[in-house]
């Protein structure tokens, strides 16, 4: 459990850093500062939080923790209301454009360059601000969000990479940060979130078909495997990327 723990989650707003929010509420966590784009998402996953019975307290700041000044100002935000943070979750990402797919020798510099960004800037604001603290205090989890493309796909040339990219900085982190701050990643399949209602049925239909188990992921599987990298008990699991697919492997 991480019972009297204090934890940041970026994109809390969204299908699955609102089931985070509430997973970590029921496994007793102290205090969730919790973070998102949208002002309004943001207010109606805290509004669901603090009406459970035996909520954490619950501080949030709309932002784009992808710009440094913003990302700066959560974490502030944060040690303020609980003079630490002890769990990391960067969960912002996805993509910027309305088009899931473009072949790449049409894809231009801005989408590249905002792919990236969006999926790697604000972990990397967040655990430079937040992780020496942790250091200095001898414990800390982190857990970061690829997904299961990160080994390759047709037509997501950017996201897929930018994803890769987020799985080798685990690893590398895991090792710079260690022993006493675990640092893990889930890598999500095809998940039941608005970026998959919005698909065409059809293409739905085709990505789900190429899992082990033939359905969507709910935004509460993924946050079931989140909460295990961040409990007391996987104190001796590090730098690991564990798929949440369906048995979906990354390609490469």
């Amino acid at each position: 459990m991480s019972r009297g723990r204090i934890a940041l989650i970026s994109g809390a707003g969204g299908p699955m850093g609102r089931a985070v929010a509430l997973r970590l509420a029921a496994e007793g966590v102290a205090g969730l500062m919790l973070t998102d784009i949208s002002a309004r998402r943001l207010d109606e996953t805290v509004t669901l939080l603090r009406a459970l019975p035996d909520a954490p307290v619950v501080a949030a700041e709309r932002a784009d923790v992808t710009l440094a000044p913003e990302a700066r100002s959560v974490a502030g935000a944060a040690l303020a209301a609980f003079g630490r943070v002890d769990l990391l979750v960067n969960l912002v990402g996805g993509l910027r454009s309305p088009d899931l797919y473009q072949p790449f020798l049409t894809m231009d510099e801005s989408r590249w360059r905002q792919t990236f960004d969006l999926n790697l800037m604000g972990g990397f604001h967040l655990m430079q601000a937040l992780v020496p603290g942790m250091i200095d205090r001898g414990f800390g989890r982190v857990v970061n969000t690829a997904s299961i493309v990160f080994g390759g796909e047709r037509g997501q040339a950017d996201y897929a990479a930018a994803k890769a990219a987020v799985a080798s900085l685990t690893r590398t982190l895991a090792a710079e940060f260690a022993p006493h701050v675990t640092v893990n990643c889930v890598a999500p399949g095809l998940t039941n979130t608005s970026v998959t209602r919005n698909m065409p049925p059809a293409e739905v239909a085709r990505l789900v078909a190429g899992s082990f188990i033939p359905r969507l992921a709910e935004p509460e599987e993924t946050a079931a495997a989140v909460a295990f990298f961040l409990r007391d008990e996987a104190a001796f699991v590090t730098g690991e990327v564990l798929a949440v697919s369906g048995g979906v492997h990354p390609h490469l």
